[in-house]
């Protein structure tokens, strides 16, 4: 079953871990994502900081279109990827394997994706 991983931070949280540390754990997730290789289905992307964001949202008149994150949770999504596993169980347990776990403010949703379409079909 394909399930999206989207990994979140908190910005001020992220500012404050060590350089030398933030470095060792992005090594290690380099690692992660080889050592998972054979589970990921093709689908990966890590964002642009989260001032990049751009926003269309739902206005009186129209669309609306504003700069910033649609969210104004204190996590931002920071990188997706799709992965392929038997069940929701092997998914949490690659994921408690993410490396940035290990620092604050890091979280990772997981979400199972649509695959039969013809639930939207009338």
């Amino acid at each position: 079953m394909k399930y999206v991983l989207m990994f979140t931070s908190t910005p001020e949280l992220d500012d404050a871990v060590d350089p030398a540390r933030a470095q060792e754990v992005y090594g290690r997730i380099y690692e992660w994502f080889g050592e998972h290789s054979d589970k990921f289905a093709g689908i990966s992307a890590e964002l642009q900081p989260v001032s990049t964001a751009t926003t269309v949202a739902h206005g009186d008149t129209g669309p609306v279109v504003v700069d910033g994150p649609f969210s104004e949770a204190k996590e931002v999504v920071g990188g997706f990827t799709v992965i392929d596993v038997p069940d929701l169980d092997a998914a949490i347990a690659m994921t408690k394997t993410w490396p940035a776990l290990e620092t604050p403010g890091v979280s990772v949703e997981i979400r199972p994706m649509v695959v039969d379409y013809s639930q939207f079909e009338q």
